[in-house]
């Protein structure tokens, strides 16, 4: 195999990334090689380009997202691959869909400022499945008395919903100002909607490339969302290392 030929070193990223099952970084295809025969980066990209070039036409695409590079199902299979798995994916509630709504647009936010936005107590359980799911972060706490924790996203949280970064989220400016309003007790649990709840069972976690569900979609029947939005993690502290537990 000659690396230095891009279509050949496609071939072998082809496997690479097959295998590996998950988003890899340039950096991190770099290191699978021997300091011999490592490409360049800019020899990977564009053996990138090529294998991207020759899945055109086929039942998976190369899709670049926050943590690197992955193949995965094109959209259009999902409903017949998604009866791969006879495991029901676990539902979603509507209050957990608007928690993370605002977490992803007003972040770095506080429970106490989501609450005030959503007119009812946010559940503890909806922040500690968010926290164990690793699609948000405890990033600070707000120099206000109780210092209380901000919430943002993670690159977890991106990758999930097959983005690149924060820019590729939806904009706001389309959808109307949150009018808070008090909900009976029972409402937090209430049912939600079922094309939204068909987008967000797309949305669970796989053990083999497929198509994630695009953030737009779970946001369709989420009206009465605030606008707000941040582009960028750059004031954000560096994210650990975590241990993906799904």
């Amino acid at each position: 195999m000659n690396l230095s030929e891009p279509k050949d070193l496609a071939a072998l990223l082809e496997a690479l990334l097959l295998a590996s099952g998950k988003p890899m970084s340039i950096e991190r295809i770099s290191e699978l090689f021997e300091e011999a025969e490592r490409p360049s980066n800019a020899q990977l990209r564009k053996a990138l380009e090529v294998l991207e070039k020759s899945c055109k036409g086929r039942a998976f695409e190369l899709k670049e997202v926050a943590s690197g590079y992955r193949l995965q199902v094109r959209a259009r299979f999902s409903p017949w691959v998604g009866r791969l798995w006879e495991e029901r994916p676990q539902r979603y509630s509507r209050a957990l869909l608007e928690t993370l709504a605002l977490i992803a647009y007003r972040q770095p936010i506080t429970r106490g400022e989501i609450e005030d936005v959503r007119g009812v107590a946010v559940n503890s359980q909806i922040v500690k499945t968010l926290l164990e799911r690793e699609w948000i972060r405890v990033v600070g706490h707000r120099e206000v008395p109780g210092r209380p924790a901000m919430f943002a996203t993670t690159r977890q949280f991106l990758d999930h919903f097959n983005l690149k970064n924060l820019d590729e989220l939806p904009p706001l400016a389309v959808l109307r100002e949150m009018e808070p309003a008090p909900l009976a007790l029972d409402e937090e649990d209430a049912p939600v909607p079922d094309a939204l709840q068909a987008r967000a069972d797309l949305a669970a976690p796989m053990q083999t490339p497929d198509e994630k569900p695009s953030f737009r979609s779970l946001l369709q029947e989420l009206d009465n969302m605030e606008s707000g939005l941040k582009t960028d993690f750059d004031d954000l502290p560096d994210e650990p290392q975590t241990t993906n537990r799904e």
